[in-house]
């Protein structure tokens, strides 16, 4: 049995790919994982309950701009590299995996000064300052878009493998998500999100949508507007019922566990632009109208959707520039011009990696068994 420890936190958008990646390992061969995380990041809540083994180390954020200070303090004390590196003493990794936000830092640090193979996960077209500070002394580096490569010194170690989704993303049919979620299984299906806690700027846009298509029979929207925005939102809409149904078919919902189902049934997406999401759209080859969150970190939302247009897989309204008008124009305009959304879907479609986990896992095995001696599957 192979040991690995995963690195990553703060925010879902670096601890999905670490769980998806971890199950991918486990699916190649039996594996113990060790998963290291921040004393404050949502990795406290979510890895217990995926029942991955956690241990915390006390960090803090780094600099936005690479500097010999920010490497020489990537914790929050240099303190925190020392317990990295007993946590690492006492597991015995084959390879550790980081897959973002600035707990990496002193673990794949203290990783590289103990002579374990370290791979790093970049997901966005901007890298974080941390995997670029760490792809300094990675032995690999596995790129979500091959974009950004260019923002790479070092260019041996880097791999273009895709973003990792999970393996309940690419089973279900769309007959089964419209079924499941009870959706009409011949409307045009409009499903919008902005992200696990919303987003207000398409909420208040969605009102306007909501509000044209009310009498209209030949579409359904699910609206997820996150928990926090949600009474906002319907106490806009006159007439909605408790259960979020407004008009001929508009339902908005705080939240959804059945993101797959979701997906498989879209016809068309509203969303943000984190990657991973971005790859969970593609990968199902669904078009979409993107509007990056504006305060991510070096605006990596807005390069993230930047690719995806200039391959022709989705459109982009700037969160700034957004309006219900707007919003609605673009909708209206690809539902009534199926060759362009099909157009789009195939774009979408080809920029998706459904290998990505499993190629991810057998580039972090590959560097592992060149330590051990052993051959690679």
């Amino acid at each position: 049995m192979g040991r690995v420890i995963i690195s990553g936190g703060g925010t879902g958008g670096h601890i999905y790919p670490a769980i998806t990646i971890a199950r991918a390992i486990a699916d190649i061969e039996p594996t113990e994982f060790l998963y290291v995380g921040s004393k404050i990041g949502l990795e406290n809540t979510l890895i217990p309950k995926e029942g991955l083994p956690f241990v915390t180390i006390d960090v803090r954020g780094l600099e936005r701009r690479i500097s010999f200070r920010n490497v020489v303090t990537l914790g929050k004390t240099a303190g925190s590299v020392f317990k990295a590196e007993r946590i690492i003493h006492r597991f015995k990794p084959e390879v550790v995996i980081g897959t973002g936000g600035f707990v990496c830092g002193p673990v794949l640090l203290a990783a590289s000064l103990s002579g374990i193979p370290t791979l790093v996960q970049e997901q966005n077209v901007i890298p974080g300052v941390t995997n670029l500070i760490l792809s300094k002394f990675a032995n690999r580096v596995a790129l979500g878009y091959r974009e950004a490569a260019g923002r790479f010194k070092k260019k041996e170690n880097l791999v273009y493998t895709g973003n990792p989704v999970r393996k309940d993303i690419l089973t279900v049919s769309k007959e089964e998500g419209r079924s499941l979620l009870g959706l009409d299984p011949h409307k045009f299906t409009l499903l919008v999100a902005g992200g696990s806690r919303g987003a207000r700027s398409i909420n208040s846009a969605m009102i306007e949508v909501h509000r044209y298509f009310k009498d209209v029979k030949d579409i359904q929207i699910l609206h997820i507007t996150g928990d926090h925005e949600y009474d906002r939102v319907v106490k806009q809409l006159e007439g909605i019922d408790g259960k979020g149904r407004y008009g001929e078919g508009s339902r908005i919902i705080p939240y959804l566990h059945q993101m797959p189902e979701a997906l498989a049934a879209a016809d068309l997406a509203v969303y943000r632009a984190g990657a991973v999401g971005l790859a969970e759209l593609t990968v199902r080859g669904v078009p979409s109208i993107l509007i990056p969150y504006p305060y991510a970190a070096e605006d990596h939302q807005r390069y993230n959707a930047q690719a995806l247009v200039m391959c022709g897989a989705a459109k982009m309204i700037l969160d700034k520039m957004l309006t219900g008008k707007d919003l609605l124009e673009e909708i209206l305009h690809l539902k009534e011009d199926p060759e362009a959304l099909a157009s789009m879907a195939k774009a979408s479609k080809a920029l998706g990696r459904p290998q990505a986990a499993h190629d991810i896992a057998k580039l972090a095995l590959s560097i592992a068994r060149r330590r051990t001696g052993s051959s690679a599957k």
